[in-house]
């Protein structure tokens, strides 16, 4: 199984699109909230398109499609289990490109059944070096968990 189509918009719609490189609490992004590498910040390419004037939507779309086929959807691949629904696939793929692939498999190790309940509670992030909850990520959890249970 990989993210779906429908999986990727859903993805796309929860990080917005910025069609220039901008800062982000992890570092620069670009598109639809892929995070620069080092190797990328320095040479201005992702997956060899030139960055440094900014991109396309199409651009953004296809790093998007990229970073799922190379780093997520692999990831989730070796983590869910054979029994996911494309729903649950697709909520985990928000998750897990929002979150990253370590607090994903924080999260899991709750178990799969515990996934909906679980989701809710990442919703913090530093403000000025305070963590405090982020309602932006309450509603990204909160659409995650309805698309994991549908």
């Amino acid at each position: 199984m990989k993210t779906s189509d429908a999986g990727k918009v859903f993805i796309a719609k929860n990080e917005g699109l910025c069609l220039t490189v901008r800062p982000d609490n992890r570092g620069p992004q670009i598109g639809h909230g892929h995070d620069l590498t080092p190797v990328e910040q320095k040479s201005q390419t992702v997956y060899g398109i030139d960055v440094s004037n900014g991109i396309t939507q199409a651009q953004a779309d296809f790093i998007l499609d990229q970073d799922m086929a190379t780093i997520y959807d692999p990831a989730l691949a070796r983590m869910l289990p054979p029994t996911a629904t494309q729903n649950q696939w697709n909520a985990c793929a928000d998750f897990i490109y929002n979150e990253g692939a370590a607090h994903f498999a924080t999260m899991l190790h709750h178990g799969w059944d515990q996934v909906p309940f679980q989701m809710p509670a990442w919703v913090y992030g530093a403000i000025n070096g305070v963590e405090t909850k982020l309602p932006g990520l309450v509603a990204r959890r909160a659409a995650e968990v309805v698309l994991f249970t549908s």
